[in-house]
Order: C-alpha cells, then structure tokens, then sequence
C-alpha cells in the first residue's frame, strides 16, 4: 500500500494566539512494503508528520492518501518514543490489547499475540510485566503490540532514542528482521542519521522548520544488511552525505531557537 502526502501543511497556534507552521507543502510517497526514514533538524516536523499519518493530528491543509486500500485509511499502527504500556498487564496482554479493543475472542488474540512475542525475542516473558523488564525488552513489546493488529502501515516516531547504544543497535537488527519476515510499509523518524541508513531504503531529509522535503536518497546498500555494514567505509561516507546535506538546517534551527546559537 503506497503513503501519499500531497502538500500537508500543519500550523499550530501557541497560548497566546501566535500562529507556528510546523510543515509547509510536504509531498512524499511512501511505497508499499517500503521502508522510509524521516530525518531532519529538531523542531523540523518529523513528527507532526507522522501524527498526521496516522489520523491522530488533522492536518491544516493537504491531505494524505493511502492508494490501494477501498476504503481509504487502512489500519495504521505507532510505536513511540515511549514506551506507554499498560503497567498492570502482562507482555501478552499488552501485545493482545488492540486485538482485545476490536473484540477478537481471547484464545484468538493470546495466540497471534504470542507469535508476536516469540518474534520479537521475548520468550519466556510472556507473563512479565513491564517493571520487570529492561527498555529494549518494553520497546520490543511496543514492536510487537502494533504489528499485533495487523497494520497496513507501521509509524515508529523515534523508538530507539531511549536507549543506551547498544540496546538500540540490537533493536535496529531485531527491526530489520521483523520488517524482513513483515514486509510492512513503514515510514521511521529518528534523529540518528547513521540508524535511518542502516534501517531504511530511502532517506528523507527535511528542511529546518517550516518543514519540508529538502532532498530523497535511495539507500544502495542491499539487504538483507547486518552490523558488519556499520564499518563499511562507503557506509560511512553515505551519512556523511547527508549530513552534510543536513548540516546547515540544523546550524539555523539551533540559532532559531537560541538566537545567537548557544543554548543558555
């Protein structure tokens, strides 16, 4: 299922009435079963864009169209930055509870969410619950609560930015694997340029705020990919690219937003 945004804009009011323009005219498409990373400076609108994707922020102007789907919105799913799982239910039970609010039966939905757990590496942890678990483990049980509904489209808004480096290098493999065997459509937002690389097929630069499509680059390097890629020099030399790219976007936002450029 191909993502088409067709010039989404988003202008956001502060208290006092001032209006911010969070996107401006952004088009992109988003192939189906195509694995799409967001970068940009902070403040950017990765994430307004995705919100907006997923139906959870209206956007000011522009539209998005999922092509393929009769109805016109197929089911989406989040996974974000935080964990936000249910504290007083187990592993299964948060991976099975999209299933639970659309009635499915629960021997139903304990099976698929089981699957789901064993995917994502979770064995034997089925009847934890989330305090007993490290970050990466709660973050592959939100990897596993959104792919349990079953979605046409995958939105993950920054999953991995909690976590220490090497949590969050064995979670970008453990994404990989699940998207190999998924072959979901996903759009991804991390700050993290190298990740966006490792993970993506394409990479979407945007434009400091108001944000917008400044550059699309096709990944070359061909899957499926490990962390042997990570010491590549032309891997290295790719997110060098885009930094550059990137670089002075992110000089004016900070400025923006610090005025002479030094946080106080």
């Amino acid at each position: 299922m191909d993502v088409r945004f067709e010039g989404v804009q988003k202008t956001y009011r502060r208290r006092d009435g001032t209006p911010v323009e969070a996107l401006a005219g952004v088009d992109l498409v988003v192939r189906s079963s195509e694995f799409v990373c967001l970068v940009g400076p902070s403040g950017c609108g990765k994430s307004t864009l995705l919100l907006i994707a997923a139906g959870l922020v209206p956007p000011t102007a522009g539209r998005v169209v999922f092509e393929g789907d009769a109805a016109g919105r197929p089911r989406t799913a989040v996974v974000f930055q935080e964990f936000a799982l249910f504290p007083w239910r187990t592993v299964l039970d948060n991976v099975a509870f999209g299933l639970e609010v659309r009635g499915v039966s629960r021997s139903e939905r304990h099976e698929r969410a089981l699957s789901l757990v064993r995917q994502v590496g979770l064995s034997g942890f089925e009847h934890r619950y989330p305090h007993e678990l490290s970050g990466g483990m709660r973050q592959r049980v939100g990897i596993a609560r959104a792919l349990c509904v079953d979605p046409a489209v995958l939105l993950m808004d920054e999953p991995l930015s909690a976590l220490d480096a090497q949590t969050r290098q064995l979670l970008q493999e453990d994404i990989l694997r699940v998207w190999e065997a998924t072959r979901k459509t996903v759009l991804y937002v991390t700050h993290n340029i190298q990740e966006a690389v490792f993970l993506g097929d394409r990479v979407v630069v945007m434009s400091r705020r108001p944000g917008r499509v400044r550059e699309v680059l096709e990944v070359p390097f061909p899957r499926p990919r490990t962390e042997a890629l990570l010491a590549d020099p032309e891997f290295a030399g790719f997110c060098h690219r885009i930094w550059s790219s990137l670089k002075e976007e992110a000089r004016a936002a900070l400025e923006e937003a610090y005025g002479d450029g030094s946080p106080a």
